[in-house]
């Protein structure tokens, strides 16, 4: 009891702009002296910026009507005000490392609570009887601190961080100094902010004073769980009922795939070894007749190399994030941890990048395996650099505190240069020295022709309708995803994604796997590429959909905002392109080499 709590004060952010800004940059009430809190590199990319703040309590020790400071507006600093509350901004407070909350009752459900992150800025109204359209400021704050108590000890954690935002304007007797008793808030008269009284508007010349209310509410929550409310879904039945629905799917198309493979292949692969006569043997059609060109090196085999080593990272990179943070490694109170643990782990995982591409190269013949280490360490990163450093230069351009400073900027091309590309250099140089194991079948000297395919064997074609089944076992949890990076939520079911990816991971390999055996069927022995594509094109659809939740959840106005949006999905769209199109390749090329293998080539 009676210790002190400082409160830090983070970024404004608004769901309208998507650029934050940091708390000072408008004019609130300065402490003495602004420290910055040390970030990680995850919140400095995420556009966090903590810093101390002029609101102190004392433990357990209710405090009512503190004045913080008092200001006076200009033209400018009202404009600065107008703009914030134009776009919805919120101010976000942190304490003893809780987010600041308001609270509100669900309209459908008077139980249930939910929980919006900071306060709004100011709200916009007009005066009874008035049609003009007036800005007002939250100028008094109502924290409510809850704690849960030691009874052994009388030690205190806390366990909750709500505010109440009112903007009052307020009133007082005389000329102002340090000494001066407010009228419309007085602790000596038990007079309180109630929100009934007058608001402060926002204009030229006008006089702001900032106050706030501390009370203190003991909590049955235990500091382990405090976090619980903060995370607490609001449609969670909507999530499950999802889920579920997605898995059903995937589990019948599954036996579907599975029936239609083995049984299919069962009896080709027993039709061709009983093939005794000489007749016979000329007569035989479908994929055996491909087999001595189905491991004819494709064209443009070093890109499908560097793709394929690039795929293999990311896949690395997804898969020990997610057990990470299923475990629940990576928390939502770890801000900034999962940024940078994918960070970290992209660039270590360059090791198995270049080993896979370099081993894949090997094997198409390849003699120059330094050349392609080198474009697997450069070819994704470089293209990713390029749109995020655009992108950053359009945030700088906005004076957002979301723009990745320069040491930043320097301890990413760090991480690249002096990390990622030497562990894919090593990576590559064990890749090539390995042995690899012989094709099952030999190829011939002369390619064979292809036939003339049927429409529905169409390259195109089969690879658009290949993407459609990845996407759908996905795009459900998507919408969560998009909500979460771009409503400003948490999100945290990181088993249901864990799940999700597991499912996406067998429908690449199923729906790949399936389309290359037709293609082998109809003598058409290309399958390299298209394989990688089949399942890749999935990331078109991801990037329909991020389009289609531009337009109809999102109430971006700026040009600034939507180039943000579209750019930052644009990569993300890339980086699910390399991975699910590595699945489907890999899974690929395992059947091609089990088929190939079983039956008897004279």
């Amino acid at each position: 009891m009676g210790d002190l709590l400082r409160v830090k004060v983070n970024k404004l952010s608004s769901t309208k702009t998507q650029l934050p800004y940091s708390y000072y940059s408008l004019p609130y009430c300065h402490p003495g002296h602004i420290v910055d809190s040390a970030e990680n590199l995850g919140e400095v990319l995420r556009g966090d910026r903590i810093e101390n703040s002029p609101y102190v309590f004392k433990m357990r020790e209710p405090q009512m009507c503190n004045v913080v400071c008092r200001l006076t507006l200009n033209a400018k600093t009202a404009k600065e005000f107008k703009e914030k509350i134009d776009d919805e901004y919120r101010v976000n407070m942190i304490l003893d490392n809780l987010p600041l909350v308001v609270p509100l009752r669900r309209p459908d459900r008077e139980s249930s609570l939910v929980y919006l992150h900071g306060f709004l800025v100011g709200l916009k109204g007009q005066y009874a009887g008035n049609k003009d359209e007036k800005h007002f400021v939250h100028n008094h704050l109502t924290f409510i601190v809850k704690y849960h108590r030691d009874p052994v000890t009388e030690m205190s954690r806390i366990v909750g961080f709500e505010v109440k935002p009112f903007s009052v304007k307020h009133e007082y007797d005389g000329g102002w100094d340090n000494t001066t008793r407010l009228t419309t808030c007085d602790p000596h008269a038990k007079k309180l902010v109630s929100g009934s009284e007058p608001p402060q508007e926002v204009e030229d010349k006008k006089e702001i004073i900032f106050t706030y209310d501390v009370e203190f509410q003991e909590s049955n929550v235990k500091w382990a769980s405090r976090w619980d409310s903060y995370l607490l879904m609001a449609d969670d039945q909507i999530h499950w009922f999802s889920i579920i629905n997605s898995l059903l799917i995937v589990l019948f198309l599954s036996g579907m795939v599975a029936m239609i493979m083995l049984r299919t292949l069962y009896r080709d692969i027993s039709k061709y070894n009983q093939l005794e006569t000489q007749e016979e043997a000329q007569e035989e059609s479908g994929w055996k007749l491909v087999h001595g060109d189905v491991f004819r090196p494709p064209s443009n085999s070093d890109l499908l190399c560097v793709y394929v080593g690039t795929g293999v990272q990311f896949f690395g990179m997804i898969l020990v994030t997610m057990i990470f943070a299923a475990l629940g490694f990576l928390s939502p109170s770890n801000r900034g941890g999962l940024m940078t643990a994918m960070l970290l782990l992209w660039v270590l995982m360059g090791l198995y990048g270049g080993y896979s591409s370099a081993r894949l190269y090997k094997m198409l013949k390849g003699t120059e395996w330094k050349r392609i280490a080198l474009k697997t360490a450069f070819m994704f990163p470089a293209t990713a650099f390029a749109i995020f450093s655009v992108l950053n230069a359009l945030i700088w351009g906005q004076r957002s505190s979301g723009a990745v400073p320069f040491g930043t900027m320097f301890a990413l091309v760090f991480l690249w240069f002096c990390i990622s590309v030497p562990l894919v250099f090593l990576g590559g140089h064990f890749g090539y020295k390995k042995p690899v194991t012989e094709d099952p079948v030999k190829t011939n000297k002369i390619a064979r022709q292809i036939p003339e395919q049927p429409w529905y064997m169409n390259s195109l074609f089969s690879i658009l309708i290949g993407g459609i089944l990845p996407f759908g076992a996905v795009f459900i949890e998507l919408f969560f995803i998009l909500t979460s990076i771009w409503l400003h939520q948490f999100y945290y079911i990181f088993g249901f994604l864990f799940i999700v990816f597991l499912i996406l991971i067998v429908t690449c390999a199923e729906i790949t796997i399936v389309l290359c055996y037709f293609q082998l069927c109809s003598e058409d022995y290309r399958w390299w590429w298209r394989s990688y594509l089949t399942s890749g094109s999935s990331a078109l659809y991801l990037f329909l959909y991020a389009a289609f939740y531009f337009f109809t959840k999102l109430e971006i106005t700026k040009p600034v905002s939507g180039v943000l949006y579209f750019g930052y999905m644009l990569l993300l769209s890339y980086g699910f392109f390399v991975v699910t199109g590595t699945i489907g390749f890999y899974s690929c090329f395992w059947f091609i080499k089990l088929i190939y293998a079983s039956v008897k080539i004279d």
